[in-house]
């Protein structure tokens, strides 16, 4: 479960229900993906940042793919928000940012770089299903994710009123703003080089450290073996060593 949010100079003191009562589920049935994508439907048209559609549901072909791992975040079994989690390496390349920034990831993947690339990330836009920590306790996912793929670079496709929040993180802006396939509004691309930055980002918000048992088990995807094991995905597999 979810620790006490601590940001720089400020502490979000969370009581033991709400840790109890927030967790994260990988989204694998068809049902549960139907309930994500109205979720970015309801929350990029709550924004402006999609045209209306008749199907509600916002979607695309990277939800599909072996790289791919799409989550909720629940609160007393409440879905708030979602997180989609692609993984790139050089035998598997396909993700988001890659196809929209491709000059300035592909030559990362050339070096044989794993690359971290969450996206649409998406909460609730009702009020009532708001609370503070929520973006953090989405975000958190993604540095589960540099961990257990052992990321070279992890990154953040956003708008630019967006990306002050993600350089709290110590991340930096790597590409100036472009238009992104589906959205209105175009987005920028912030990146941080996991390996030498890890610590600083742990030390400063102790909340994103776990378990490499917690990792394993958002990551791994139902009736295959202990860890992820996917055709062209090399670096996923049991030979990895975990990092406590």
């Amino acid at each position: 479960m979810i620790s006490a949010v601590q940001t720089s100079g400020r502490s979000f003191e969370r009581s033991n229900y709400l840790q109890d009562s927030v967790d994260y589920r990988l989204v694998e049935t068809p049902a549960d993906k139907e309930e994500i994508y109205r979720l970015r439907y309801r929350a990029y048209r709550g924004e402006g940042a999609v045209a209306p559609n008749p199907s509600e549901m916002v979607y695309d072909r990277y939800d599909d793919l072996p790289n791919s791992w799409i989550f909720g975040v629940y609160f007393d079994g409440v879905l708030m928000s979602s997180l989609r989690i692609s993984v790139a390496s050089p035998e598997q390349p396909e993700v988001p940012s890659v196809n929209v920034f491709p000059d300035i990831l592909g030559p990362e993947l050339a070096k044989g770089k794993v690359i971290v690339d969450p996206t649409r990330f998406v909460a609730d836009p009702a009020p009532a299903n708001r609370f503070l920590e929520l973006p953090y306790m989405t975000l958190r996912l993604a540095y589960l994710a540099c961990e257990y793929f052992h990321a070279d670079l992890g990154l953040a496709s956003v708008r630019a009123e967006h990306q002050a929040f993600y350089r709290r993180f110590f991340m930096y802006t790597i590409s100036p703003i472009r238009d992104y396939p589906g959205l209105i509004k175009p987005i920028g691309l912030l990146a941080i080089d996991f390996p030498s930055m890890r610590e600083k980002v742990f030390a400063r918000y102790p909340f994103l450290r776990s378990t490499y048992f917690e990792r394993r088990k958002l990551f791994e995807r139902t009736g295959q073996g202990p860890v992820v094991d996917l055709p062209n995905f090399p670096f996923a597999r049991a030979t990895i060593a975990p990092r406590s």
